[in-house]
């Protein structure tokens, strides 16, 4: 009889750690790479905006800026998420689930590392 695992060893957790340093790192840079390119859409459109001859091409660029700072606000998110998840590390409760107390499993860790349910919890609703 195999014993249940109840909790993740300190490799693992530091392991997890590591993974979720690395998605922060990868999603600032990415967010400060949207934030120059909307920089640059919008000092280029507040110059170009007054010889624009044709309005779908305004169009085109008001929505491209949007778009970039919709990504800027989706990564301010998941940077805030991946926070939880390194204070949780801290705290001692990553990994576990907040219905069952079972541990979360590591593929489910490392795409969702802030939840707090485990795939059988959160798909019972």
């Amino acid at each position: 009889m195999s014993k249940k695992k109840i909790s993740w060893t300190a490799k693992e957790l530091n392991s997890f750690k590591t993974m979720i340093l690395d998605k922060k790192s990868k999603t600032l840079e990415d967010m400060n790479e949207n934030k120059k390119r909307a920089d640059e859409m919008l000092s280029s459109n507040s110059t170009n905006a007054l010889y624009s001859s044709h309005m779908a091409d305004a169009s085109s660029d008001h929505t491209e800026m949007e778009r970039a700072y919709y990504f800027i606000a989706r990564e301010k998110k998941f940077i805030t998420y991946l926070d939880r998840a390194l204070e949780m590390i801290a705290d001692g409760n990553f990994g576990k689930c907040r219905e069952c107390s079972s541990l979360i499993s590591k593929e489910r860790l490392e795409e969702v590392p802030h939840t707090t349910k485990c795939f059988q919890c959160k798909s019972a609703g």
